[in-house]
C-alpha cells in the first residue's frame, strides 16, 4: 500500500504548494465551464495512459518517472487510475468512449486479486506470476468496491456488483468484536499484524458501499452494518471541531490528524443516509461536516493535503452540493482545480508536478483527472 511514505512526503512538500499557488497571478482560463472541465480531463488523462499505463499488462507504473523496485504499481494508486477512468465514463456526451477503458482497468485489477483465503480481497501488490501480493488493506478494497458500484450503474455488469458485494463482507469481517478494546469496534485498517488501528478510512467509505448496495437491493444487512460503521466513526473519531480524526489504536491512542478525505466520506456517508431513510438529521450533518471542512481546510490548508485526499473529499462535497441543487461547494472545487492547473501541471507533459524534485505518483496524475472529471459532470448538472 506504501501510504505512511506518502504521507510523510507530503508535509514536506506542503509549504511550497502554498507557496506556488500563492505567488501565481496567470491564468489558464478566466472561470472554466463544464467543456473546460472535460477539456482539461480529458487531457489529463492522455498524459496518464502516456506516462504510467502499460498496455502489455494493463497494468501502471507507480511513478512517473519510473523510480524504485516495484514494477507496477501497488492496488490503492491502481484504483485511483480506475476512479479516474470511471470519472471520464461518467461525463456527458463523450464518456460512451471511455467504456473500453473500463473493461481494461478490469481486466488489470484482477492481478491482485487473492482469493486463498475467504473473505477474499484484493492484496496490495499484485499477485503471482506479476509479483509476489501483499497484505490486504480494508480501505483499498473500499475504494475498489465504491468503483465497481459505478462500473455496474454505467455498463450494467453483474459481475461488478457481485465483486462490491464481496468486498463489503470483507469489512464485515474485519470488524473489530473486542470489547475490551479502547472505543470497541470499528474496521481495521489492515490484515497486516503490524497494524491494529481502526481508521476513519477504513469505515466511512464501508458505510458508503453498504447505503450504496442497500440502494440496490434493499437488503437491510447493508443499511444496518452502513449505520454500524458510521456510528462508530461519529462516536470515536469526531473532533470537537466538527472534523474528523485519522485512526484509533487499541489502547485508545488517537491520531489525531485531520485527512481532508475523511470529511469528504463521512460528508457522503451522511448524504447517503438521508437518500436511505429520509431522515433530515443526516443531510444536516452532511452540511455541518461540509462547512466546518470549508472553514478549516480554507483557500491554503487545503494544498496541505495530499491531492488524491482532496479528489475523494471534493467528490463528496460534489455529491452534497448535487444533493441541494446549489454552486456553494462546486465553486470551491472549482477554484482548487483551476489553481493546479495553471500552477502545478507542466504544460509540455500534461503530468501535474506537486514536487519538482521527485517524480509523480499515480495516485497524483490519476487525482487530476478525476476532480476535472467530477467537475464536467457536476456542472453538466446544474445547467
Amino acid at each position: 500500500m506504501n501510504k505512511p511514505k506518502s504521507l510523510k512526503t507530503t508535509r514536506f512538500v506542503a509549504l511550497l504548494i502554498a507557496i506556488l499557488l500563492i505567488t501565481s497571478s496567470q491564468s489558464v482560463w478566466a472561470k472554466p465551464n463544464k467543456n473546460q472541465n472535460a477539456e482539461r480531463a480529458e487531457a489529463a488523462y492522455q498524459a496518464l495512459q502516456t506516462y504510467f499505463y502499460q498496455p502489455d499488462t494493463k497494468l501502471y507504473k507507480e511513478s512517473s518517472p519510473h523510480t524504485g523496485n516495484n514494477k507496477y504499481s501497488y492496488v490503492w494508486p491502481y484504483g485511483a487510475a480506475m476512479q479516474s477512468t470511471v470519472a471520464l465514463a461518467k461525463m456527458p456526451e463523450i464518456g460512451e468512449k471511455y467504456k473500453t477503458d473500463i473493461q481494461d482497468r478490469l481486466d488489470g485489477l484482477a492481478a491482485y486479486w487473492n482469493d486463498t483465503k475467504a473473505p477474499f480481497g484484493y492484496d496490495s501488490y499484485v499477485r503471482a506470476p506479476l509479483g509476489g501480493g501483499g497484505d490486504k488493506f480494508y480501505d483499498d478494497n473500499d475504494w475498489i468496491a465504491i468503483e465497481l458500484i459505478k462500473i455496474y450503474h454505467i455498463t450494467g455488469d453483474v459481475s461488478a456488483l457481485d465483486r462490491a458485494k464481496e468486498l463489503f463482507e470483507l469489512q464485515v469481517f474485519g470488524w473489530d468484536t473486542d470489547p475490551s478494546h479502547a472505543c470497541p469496534g470499528g474496521v481495521f485498517w489492515t490484515q497486516a499484524s503490524w497494524s491494529k488501528d481502526r481508521n476513519t478510512v477504513s469505515n466511512a467509505p464501508a458505510a458508503q458501499i453498504g447505503l450504496y448496495l442497500y440502494e440496490i437491493t434493499k437488503d437491510a444487512h447493508y443499511l444496518d452494518w452502513a449505520k454500524k460503521m458510521y456510528n462508530w466513526v461519529n462516536d470515536c473519531m469526531q473532533a470537537p471541531n466538527g472534523l474528523y480524526w485519522d485512526h484509533i489504536d487499541l489502547n485508545g491512542n488517537i491520531d489525531k490528524t485531520q485527512w481532508s478525505y475523511n470529511q469528504g466520506t463521512m460528508i457522503g456517508a451522511s448524504v447517503l443516509l438521508y437518500k436511505a431513510t429520509g431522515e433530515k438529521a443526516y443531510l444536516n450533518k452532511a452540511e455541518s461536516i461540509a462547512d466546518a471542512a470549508i472553514k478549516y481546510y480554507g483557500s491554503s490548508r487545503i494544498y496541505t493535503q495530499p491531492i488524491v485526499f482532496n479528489s475523494i473529499f471534493f467528490e463528496n462535497l460534489l455529491m452534497l452540493d448535487d444533493m441541494n441543487k446549489k454552486p456553494k461547494y462546486t465553486d470551491y472545487v472549482q477554484d482548487y482545480a483551476d489553481e493546479v492547473w495553471k500552477t502545478l501541471r507542466n504544460p509540455e507533459t500534461g503530468v501535474v508536478e506537486i514536487d519538482p524534485r521527485r517524480s509523480t505518483e499515480l495516485l497524483e496524475q490519476a487525482a487530476f483527472v478525476t476532480i476535472n472529471a467530477h467537475l464536467a459532470v457536476d456542472k453538466k448538472k446544474k445547467d
